[in-house]
C-alpha cells in the first residue's frame, strides 16, 4: 500500500491506496482508478462506477467535473499506467532478469523452455497458459496482460522468491502501449507471418510492434535471434542489445546441426563454441526444434551452465501444444494451440511424417479478429488434412456461422473434404466418432485454454477435457469398457 502522495509528490493528497484498477467493475474500497483508453471504451465514462465502488482517487486525462474523490490529471493515462504501476509495486521487474518472447509462432512454447530450463523454483511464466512459478499457479486475461496485473504479477513472482521472468511480449502489448517501462535483459525472436492485422492495419505496423522488444532490450543485454527467419536482418538492425542467433548455418552462436524426428521424441545436434552435443528431446516437430533452440540460447545469453540445461530439457512439457492424449483407442487424439496459417501449416506437415492414417481437423476463428487470416486458415486445412470440421472458437458478437462461411468461401468450388459443425464440442464429438484405426484427431486453436467467448458471456470451455468426453462418449455407445 501507498499513500497518493508517494505516487505523486507534491498532491497533497494523503489518500492510502490499496491497488491500481483500470477495470470500473473490479475496484474495491482504497483502489486507485485510473481512467484508459481501452479498446471500445473510454474509462472516464465509469468513474462514478468506479467511486461507488470503493475507488480512493482516480486518474484522468481530461478536464472532469470535480467528485469526492481525489483526482490526478495527467497528459496521458495510457502512458501513464505502467510507469504509476513500476512506482507502485515498487519496480519488481528491476529486480529480476526480464525475459521476453515474441513473434507470431512459438512464443508460449519458448517461454515455457525458458522456465523449464531456468527452474520454476526462480522463474515466472507470464503468456497465454496463464502465469505460474513453482508457488503460484493462475489465469490471465491476455497473452500480455494490461499493466495493472502485470506489474501485481511481477510482485507475486518476486515475492515467491523468483529471480526471473520468462514472459510472451505480444504485438498487442506493445501496440497498446503495456510494456514501455520494462528493460529486459534477454529478448528471443521466434518468427513474423502476417497475423493481428486487425489490431495493427497493415503487416508493416505489425512488425514494428514486434520489434519494440529488441529496441526495449538493455545495451548490456542479449537479442536472441532466429537467423533462419526471412526478417532477421530488420530485428537485427532494430536490437539495442547483443545479437546472438540460432539457427542451421554455422556461423550462428547456437546452430542446429541436425535433427531427427520420431513419434514421440526429437534427437537434436547443436553445436556452440566449437563443442557439439547431441540432446533428446520430448518435444516434437521441426519448429520445437527451433523453438528450444532459442530457449536454450537464452539461457545460456543469461550465463547458465550448458550440462544444466541439458539435464533439464527431459522435463519440458508444454500443456496444449502437440499434447497427444492418453486414450487407450486406437486412432489417436492430438490438441494444439495452432491457429495461425503458418503454425497450421507446419503442425499438419510434422503430423504426416507419423506412421498415421488420415488426419481429421477440427478449428475455428476468433471472432472480432483478423479477418483476411480466415479463408488463409481454410485453404491450409483442406488442403494439408484428409478432412476438416470447421466450428465456432470464441467468436465474441460475431455470428459463428459467419465466420465459418469466411472461412469457407474460397473452398465451395474447389474442395469437398470439410463440413461445418458450428458448436465445437459437436463438432469434436463428430471428429472423435468419424476416427478409425490409425487416424490422427486434431483439435486446434485453442489448446489447454479454458473459456470460450461467446457474444454476451465468457463460459468453460477447454479442448482437452472436451476430447476426453467425446472418447468417452463413444467407448460407452459402442460398449467398450476399459
Amino acid at each position: 500500500m501507498k499513500k497518493l502522495e508517494e505516487l505523486y509528490p507534491g498532491c497533497g493528497y494523503d489518500v492510502l491506496i490499496k491497488s491500481i484498477k483500470i477495470n470500473s467493475k473490479e475496484v474495491e474500497a482504497g483502489d486507485l482508478f485510473v481512467c484508459t483508453m481501452g479498446v471500445t471504451a473510454d474509462r472516464h465514462d465509469f468513474i462514478d462506477e468506479a467511486i461507488k465502488n470503493g475507488a480512493s482517487a482516480i486518474v484522468v486525462s481530461r478536464e472532469i467535473p470535480a467528485k469526492k474523490v481525489p483526482m490526478i490529471k495527467v497528459p496521458n493515462t495510457n502512458k501513464e499506467l505502467p510507469y504509476l504501476c513500476q512506482r507502485f509495486y515498487d519496480y519488481p521487474d528491476q529486480k529480476m532478469k526480464m525475459i521476453g518472447v515474441t513473434g507470431t509462432d512459438g512464443k508460449t512454447s519458448t517461454a515455457t523452455i525458458i522456465q523449464t530450463l531456468i527452474g520454476s523454483d526462480i522463474c515466472g511464466y507470464i503468456g497465454t497458459n496463464g502465469r505460474n512459478c513453482a508457488k503460484f499457479t493462475g489465469d490471465n486475461p491476455n497473452t500480455t496482460p494490461d499493466a495493472d496485473r502485470l506489474y501485481l504479477y511481477f510482485k507475486e513472482f518476486l515475492n515467491y522468491g523468483c529471480q526471473y521472468t520468462a514472459m510472451e511480449a505480444s504485438s498487442e502489448a506493445f501496440f497498446r502501449g503495456r510494456l514501455t517501462s520494462i528493460q529486459f535483459d534477454v529478448s528471443v525472436y521466434t518468427n513474423i507471418t502476417s497475423e493481428h492485422l486487425n489490431i495493427h492495419g497493415t503487416f508493416e505496423n505489425y512488425k514494428e510492434s514486434k520489434l519494440k522488444l529488441f529496441q526495449q532490450t538493455k545495451k548490456e543485454g542479449f537479442c536472441v535471434i532466429n537467423h533462419d527467419d526471412p526478417y532477421y536482418e530488420e530485428v537485427k538492425q532494430a536490437s539495442n542489445g547483443q545479437v546472438v542467433t540460432y539457427g542451421k548455418g554455422e556461423d550462428n552462436t547456437l546452430q542446429i546441426v541436425n535433427y531427427e524426428v520420431f513419434p514421440t521424441k526429437t534427437n537434436i545436434t547443436f553445436a556452440y563454441k566449437g563443442n557439439s552435443f547431441v540432446v533428446e528431446s520430448p518435444l516434437l516437430g521441426d519448429f520445437n526444434v527451433y523453438n528450444l533452440a532459442g530457449g536454450l540460447l537464452a539461457c545460456l545469453s543469461l550465463g547458465f551452465r550448458l550440462d544444466l540445461l541439458l539435464e533439464r530439457i527431459k522435463n519440458i512439457k508444454i500443456s496444449g501444444r502437440l499434447e497427444l492424449l492418453k486414450t487407450d483407442t486406437s486412432y489417436y487424439v492430438m490438441v494444439d494451440y495452432a491457429h495461425t496459417p503458418n503454425g497450421i501449416s507446419s503442425l499438419l506437415n510434422f503430423v504426416h511424417t507419423l506412421d498415421i492414417n488420415r488426419s481429421i481437423v477440427v478449428i475455428g476463428q476468433a471472432g472480432e479478429r483478423d479477418y483476411l487470416k480466415r479463408p488463409q486458415v481454410g485453404n491450409v486445412v483442406v488442403e494439408n488434412a484428409t478432412y476438416a470440421i470447421f466450428t465456432y472458437e470464441d467468436p465474441r458478437s460475431e455470428d459463428p456461422k459467419a465466420i465459418c462461411e469466411d472461412i469457407i468461401k474460397e473452398l465451395k468450388e474447389t474442395h469437398n473434404n470439410y463440413e461445418i459443425v458450428i458448436d465445437r464440442r459437436e463438432a469434436i464429438q463428430k471428429a472423435i466418432d468419424m476416427a478409425e484405426t490409425g487416424d490422427m484427431v486434431l483439435i486446434l486453436g485453442k489448446g489447454n485454454e479454458t473459456y470460450e467467448k461467446l457474444k454476451n458471456e465468457t463460459i468453460y470451455f477447454n479442448d482437452i477435457e472436451e476430447a476426453y468426453n467425446a472418447v468417452a462418449n463413444r467407448k460407452m455407445k459402442e460398449g467398450v469398457v476399459n
